[in-house]
């Protein structure tokens, strides 16, 4: 038998998936609470630093998800399958979720005001990111300024093309940026190769 999540944990779940459907400022406690069916009071006992004790949280959260499942894949696959697999997921769930549902690590960059905190995290993610898709690369012979480029290029090119693809309600964007990547990152491969 599978032990519930605790109520903080289904808090930051929660909040993780609010972040991505309306952002952090749109985002309310009781949002979070009715979401997680946690008790009312256990928000500030968790989360004594208030809204944005919460916001660093899921986005460090969230920022770390998305690393531990691009180095998993990158394990198991290429750099190219792994942004493969990665625009695959989103492409799901922006379908899953009527174009509602974006990158929670993008929402904390893009959020203004009080969570200088919650973009510093977010830059730190991103950077995390770049850099597991880049040693990736390295170790496949691809010179390290490149390898570098090639990985900034990939997940600038993929958080944009969550954006539009959200203001468009269409995958395309996604799509194109999947084919152009994927063109990218095994003609850097191969050229290493030779």
């Amino acid at each position: 038998m599978t032990q519930r999540p605790t109520a903080r944990d289904r808090m930051l779940t929660s909040a993780i998936a609010l972040f991505r459907e309306r952002g952090i400022d749109a985002t309310s406690f009781a949002d979070v609470i009715e979401r997680a069916e946690a008790p009312r009071g256990s928000i500030y006992h968790h989360f004594p630093g208030g809204k944005t004790q919460l916001a660093e949280e899921a986005t460090r959260t969230a920022g770390g998800l998305m690393e531990t499942l691009i180095e998993s894949s990158l394990a198991q696959g290429g750099p190219s399958e792994t942004l493969a697999r990665l625009i695959g997921m989103f492409r799901r769930q922006l379908l899953d979720s009527d174009f509602r549902s974006g990158c929670p690590v993008a929402a904390g960059a893009l959020e203004s005001g009080d969570f200088a905190a919650v973009r510093e995290i977010a830059g730190e993610s991103f950077t995390a990111w770049e850099e597991a898709i880049a040693t990736a690369l390295a170790q496949r012979g691809v010179p390290a300024a490149r390898a570098e480029s090639l990985a900034t290029t990939a997940v600038t090119a993929i958080e944009g093309a969550l954006l539009v693809a959200r203001a468009q309600r269409s995958v395309q964007a996604l799509d194109r940026v999947g084919a152009e990547l994927s063109g990218l990152i095994d003609t850097a491969v191969d050229a290493a190769r030779r």
